[in-house]
């Protein structure tokens, strides 16, 4: 038994050289292979390196090729064929060439040198990212201080404006006490100023009511009154016509202010001084010194608020010490400047009043309405004498003729009427306009009466010919608002609603105009005198012309 399996260990010994010997040859084939290929690129290096070198000389910053230790199975080999290791060598080669063939990969253990190197290439990256991380927090302080130093600079830039403004403050506190007493100070003087303006308009119209006082007379035997004309009331006695009128037939703008913010409806003259109320939407009447001679601003002297809605008009009373206005609250209220403020409200009417007019005696106050009526009322008691009714659509205007019974209202039925306020009848009827009548006025010195529509017709008739007018004049086709004569009845002056004042001549029918508003003009007036011309219009301004 010990003999077969000697003879089987020598047979496995025999095999193994022989597979040791057939795998010399081949490791020998793969390095006689492994050299030729290395020679080959040598060669092909050797080449490109003398053509390379022909063409441009050598850099010196080139990357320098470094020879890389033998692989450790061939220090293995080397290492057991130095020491004669041979049956070592050909179990290691026999098991790692079956390994090889069995597809198991090898662990690469690096060596010593290699592993060096790649940790020395990693600590120049740490130390180059080392370097930039260096410089980046370098630049980053000085970015941090200079940021500093910009915030001490406007940290003490904000205190120091803080310390003005501040101060800034406390002066402006001061300044705004100050305006405060100033304007306080200023209204007390302007009130003092108006109250002594309003002090003086009172006493100049005191003065002028004692003036116009009869002074008592001895006792004489009665004398017969002065006959009569034949025309019996229609007689008037107003400025006496002639040569002793002023006449005037073309006027230039003197001067114009804004009276209200709204549009104005209507203007009255005072009686006796250069004063003028006004009334308008904005539910306000206002009375204003009209400028004289080198002054171009009108002062308003007193302002009356009470209507609940705007006002259509106003009318003074033969004094001067009233004023009575109407409005669309459908009341007529009558304001004493004595004791500045209403002193009678009229309430009657069951739609908008649009204007009133004394008498020349100032007992009675005549009012019309859109309720189709015009009134007669007693001021002393409040109360209303009479109602006119004839008219079939609204009353636009009344007027009564100085000094004369004589009422004159027109109406939205296109008609005129002239009524005996004593007995409340109609006496004449002038009939020919084709659009409603917005107002009528008579002559204070002729027997004319003029009349306008709302197609800016105006007509002018005779109270003794009421048939015909005896002049037509076509203002169109803007509606005219309002017609005044002057005080000797040859002039007559139309609000038209084109923004334009036209001057009509009584007698030749001739038309002139004066342009100064920017809107319709509402309201026209003369003076006592006839030598100043006021309108007034939707624009809020007032003009006067001279």
């Amino acid at each position: 038994m010990s003999a077969k399996k000697k003879d089987k260990v020598e047979e496995k010994k025999d095999k193994v050289e022989e597979n040791c010997d057939s795998i010399k040859e081949e490791d020998e084939d793969e390095e006689k292979e492994e050299e030729e290929k290395e020679e080959e690129e040598e060669e092909e290096e050797d080449g490109s390196s003398s053509s390379s070198a022909s063409s441009s000389p050598v850099n010196p910053e080139d990357p320098v090729v470094q020879d890389i230790p033998e692989s450790v199975e061939d220090f293995l080999r080397n290492f057991l064929r130095k020491l004669g290791l041979t049956r070592t060598l050909s179990l290691f080669e026999l098991e790692w060439h079956s390994r090889a063939r069995g597809g198991g990969g090898g662990i690469f253990v690096p060596d010593a040198l290699t592993h060096r190197q790649a940790l020395l290439e990693k600590l120049e990256a740490v130390r180059g990212d080392a370097e930039q991380l260096r410089k980046q927090v370098l630049t980053a302080a000085q970015s941090l201080l200079r940021m500093q130093q910009e915030s001490d600079y406007h940290r003490q830039q904000h205190r120091r404006l803080s310390e003005q403004k501040h101060v800034l403050t406390g002066d402006c506190k001061q300044l705004q006490e100050q305006l405060q007493d100033s304007q306080e100070a200023l209204k007390r003087l302007r009130d003092k100023h108006e109250a002594a303006l309003r002090t003086k308009t009172l006493l100049g119209l005191q003065k002028e009511r004692a003036q116009r006082l009869p002074e008592p007379e001895p006792e004489t035997p009665s004398r017969k009154p002065p006959p009569s004309s034949p025309s019996g009331a229609m007689e008037p006695c107003g400025l006496p016509a002639g040569p002793e009128a002023p006449e005037k037939s073309s006027f230039q703008l003197f001067c114009s202010f804004r009276a209200h913010q709204l549009p104005i409806s209507g203007v009255a003259p005072h009686p006796g001084r250069p004063l003028l109320a006004s009334a308008s939407d904005d539910r306000t009447w206002r009375l204003w010194d009209l400028p004289r001679s080198g002054e171009k601003v009108a002062r308003m002297l007193l302002i009356g608020e009470g209507h609940s809605d705007w006002l259509s008009g106003c009318s003074f009373h033969p004094e001067g010490s009233r004023l009575a206005t109407t409005s669309g609250d459908k009341t007529v209220r009558l304001w004493d400047f004595s004791a500045c403020r209403c002193v009678l409200l009229l309430a009657g009417h069951s739609q908008p009043t649009w204007g009133s007019s004394f008498h020349s005696g100032g007992h009675i106050l005549a009012s019309c309405s859109a309720d189709g009526t015009a009134r007669m009322w007693d001021p002393s008691r409040g109360c209303c004498r009479m109602i006119l009714r004839r008219h079939g659509a609204s009353v636009n205007s009344v007027a009564f003729l100085p000094c004369s019974d004589l009422l004159l209202t027109s109406s939205a039925d296109k008609t005129v009427v002239v009524w005996d306020g004593r007995l409340g009848v109609s006496t004449a009827t002038f009939r020919g306009h084709r659009h409603p009548c917005n107002h009528a006025a008579f002559s204070p010195t002729t027997n004319a009466v003029a009349s306008c529509d709302s197609r800016g017709t105006v007509h002018l008739w005779d109270t003794r010919k009421p048939a015909a007018p005896t002049g037509v004049v076509d203002a169109g086709p803007h509606a005219a608002n309002q017609v005044a004569f002057n005080q000797s009845g040859k002039l007559l002056a139309v609000a038209s609603g084109d923004c334009l004042v036209r001057l009509v001549e009584a007698e030749s029918c001739g038309v002139s105009s004066l342009a100064g508003h920017r809107k319709s003009v509402q309201s026209v007036t003369f003076d006592l005198q006839g030598g100043t011309l006021m309108s007034a219009g939707s624009d809020g301004l007032i003009n006067v012309w001279l």
